[in-house]
């Protein structure tokens, strides 16, 4: 019993070293979409609605990204629970190469996201203001994904502090260049929509550099390799990222995409209730990143677990992650609960003439993002720990069902059949996350039972 005791007090502790910063991290790049929100919805509801919806859009296609390239933490953390170091740093190599290929078209995605706005059938206005803030913001794919390949090998190693404090020193930088940037001022003309794009994309190019430094520089992570080796194509390392990666990246389409069709048909329901959607997802996005950070480090440990071939150690490691991610999700749900009315007028002023309408949808569905937010964290826990085995075919058939079947048709279906509009849609997605988060924690639950 004791060694048990123990065995568990040193996995909490190893996983928290990981989690930790890397909540603190991804709270604070999340950060700097919310202070661009910030920023951009004193301008008016409009605004808030056209930039949300773009932002999102941007963010999902990002995220997508991010996803296939996380095999390559998978594969790190794999190679470092086995010793092999030599295999470490070339799959950070590796990961990179496949980040540029990807990052590139990614680009150009972003650049004419505009004509997804028109296809959904989007307001006019919308779409006139999303333009300019949708040139600003596609520079940022690059310095994005190859931040993200270098995030996952120090993660891997279960040294994320400087993530913590680059990102939390961009959220600051992020905030202040988009005040500057939208308003002008000190010799430079004001640019609107187009500069809250442009502040957030040089603020990512200067995270990237930042932490490429650190890697270069730091002595414990100068060892892999990851520099001094030759930088060619290994077909077969980079077929397999992309081979494990797809999978992932097609469940993660899956989880985003929820969002961004609630988010496309708030809009078509109305400007106010897709302004009230971007209200409400500025903080349900809260709790999202802070699990996403407990989602990775368990991840993390699970594959470094598999990679020792520890059997019981894989499964208590993604337990563990999940009963985490359950009890802090939990106690914000007294945030939207309590404070609707301050999350609310962060984003827009009370003399703005749509805030009386905004304001009562928002408050009706910060109610129910309170009660699905703990199935959100968990979903995303369940998933990233059958990641680190390796396990992704199963769970992007779950995520396919319980996302869209469930979330999207079923809140579709409560929306405009039911004419529960806004809230229809969230009651849908709070019924797909909480089957899709079970099912998943089955799935772990029954993998793990096998024997080693």
């Amino acid at each position: 019993m004791l060694s048990t005791e123990f065995s568990l007090k040193t996995e909490l502790r190893h996983f928290l070293a990981i989690a930790i910063p890397l909540s603190a991290a991804y709270l604070a790049e999340y950060a700097m979409f919310i202070t661009t929100k910030m920023v951009v919805g004193k301008l008016g509801y409009q605004q808030l609605a056209a930039v949300g919806i773009a932002g999102d859009l941007s963010f999902e296609i990002l995220v997508v990204l991010m996803a296939l390239l996380s095999v390559t933490g998978v594969l790190i953390a794999q190679a470092r629970g086995a010793g092999k170091n030599d295999e470490l740093g070339q799959s950070v190599r590796q990961g990179l190469i496949v980040a540029t290929i990807i990052g590139i078209p990614a680009m150009v995605m972003i650049w004419n996201l505009d004509y997804v706005l028109r296809v959904t059938g989007q307001k006019d206005i919308i779409i006139e203001l999303a333009i300019p803030y949708l040139k600003g913001l596609s520079s940022i794919c690059l310095p994005v994904v190859w931040f993200a390949v270098f995030r996952n090998f120090i993660a891997a190693l279960s040294q994320t502090v400087a993530i913590m404090v680059i990102t939390i020193a961009a959220v600051i930088l992020n905030y202040v260049l988009t005040l500057w940037f939208v308003h002008g001022g000190w010799g430079l003309d004001a640019m609107g929509l187009f500069g809250a794009g442009l502040a957030t994309s040089v603020v990512s190019w200067l995270m990237f550099i930042a932490l490429a430094l650190h890697v270069f520089r730091k002595p414990s992570l100068r060892g892999y390799g990851v520099f001094k080796s030759r930088w060619q194509m290994d077909m077969q390392l980079c077929r397999e990222i992309v081979t494990l990666g797809i999978p992932v990246a097609a469940l993660t389409l899956f989880e985003v995409g929820l969002f961004v069709a609630a988010s496309i048909l708030s809009g078509i329901i109305g400007t106010e209730t897709l302004a009230a959607y971007e209200v409400v997802m500025a903080w349900a996005g809260i709790p999202f990143v802070i699990a996403f950070g407990f989602a990775e480090a368990t991840m993390i440990r699970v594959a470094y677990a598999a990679g020792r071939q520890q059997q019981l150690a894989v499964r208590r490691a993604g337990q563990l992650g999940m009963a985490v991610v359950v009890g802090f999700s939990l106690l914000l749900v007294l945030v939207p609960v309590l404070f609707s009315d301050f999350i609310i007028k962060v984003f827009i002023d009370t003399s703005d003439p749509g805030f009386p309408m905004v304001a009562k949808l928002a408050a009706q569905f910060l109610i129910i993002a309170a009660i699905f937010q703990v199935f959100d964290g968990l979903q995303a826990v369940a998933a990233r720990a059958l990641r680190g085995l390796k396990d992704n075919i199963a769970p992007l058939w779950i995520a396919g069902f319980g996302y869209w079947v469930l979330g999207i048709g079923g809140g579709a279906l409560l929306a405009f059949e039911f004419e529960f509009e806004g809230a229809g849609l969230w009651w849908g997605l709070a019924m797909g996350l909480f089957v899709t988060s079970n099912l998943l924690c089955w799935r772990f639950h029954k993998f793990t039972a096998k024997p080693a």
